[in-house]
């Protein structure tokens, strides 16, 4: 599940199982994070990899402008991943 977050313009990307408890346990501590906003989900772990990959590949504007797609105003969506 590929799923992208932001945090002073850093852009990270990864595949997680769960990405509430990744954004939680994992990449608040290590990273310092402070907003998810945007994601992406798959049925298959192979499938946000292989995605995930592929982004990787992309320029910064474009992951930027994919953002903005899906979420204009950098919004945080972690709330919306606990419903």
């Amino acid at each position: 599940m590929g799923r992208f977050t932001r945090v002073l313009r850093t852009i990270l990307l990864g595949a997680y199982g769960n990405i509430a408890r990744a954004f939680i346990k994992d990449l608040q501590k290590k990273y310092g994070l402070k907003q998810l906003v945007y994601y992406e989900e798959y049925g298959t772990a192979e499938e946000a990899i292989r995605r995930e990959k592929n982004i990787k590949a992309w320029q910064r504007e474009w992951k930027t402008n994919r953002i903005k797609e899906f979420n204009l105003t950098w919004r945080d969506l972690y709330e919306d991943l606990q419903k």
